[in-house]
C-alpha cells in the first residue's frame, strides 16, 4: 500500500496538472477531456487519503472465514492435533 506522503504529493500533482488544462484549449475537444479524468483522478486520490486500509481488510475476513464451513476447521484443528500442517521441514 503506499505511504500516505505519496498519496498526498500523486494527488497534488494530479490537481495542479487539472488546473493547468483547465485554461488550455487543444483541439477535437482533448483539453476537456483530460480535465475530467483529471478531476476524476483528483476524487478518487481524496477517496483513498480518506479510506483505512485496516478497516477494509479487516471487513473481508469474516465473510472469507465463514465460506470455508466448519469441516475445514476440523480438519485444520486435526492437523495441529498430529502436527501435520504447516511446511515440511528442511534437511540441511
Amino acid at each position: 500500500m503506499a505511504k500516505r506522503a505519496d498519496l498526498k504529493a500523486l494527488r497534488n500533482m494530479i490537481a495542479e496538472a487539472d488546473l493547468i488544462l483547465s485554461t488550455t484549449t487543444l483541439p477535437e475537444g482533448r483539453a476537456e477531456r483530460a480535465h475530467e479524468l483529471l478531476g476524476t483522478a483528483v476524487k478518487l486520490a481524496d477517496h483513498l487519503l480518506t479510506e483505512k486500509p485496516a478497516a477494509v481488510l479487516g471487513a473481508k475476513g469474516g465473510k472469507k472465514t465463514a465460506e470455508r464451513g466448519p469441516e475445514y476447521f476440523k480438519k485444520i484443528a486435526a492437523m495441529r492435533k498430529t502436527r501435520a500442517g504447516g511446511r515440511p521441514k528442511t534437511s540441511g
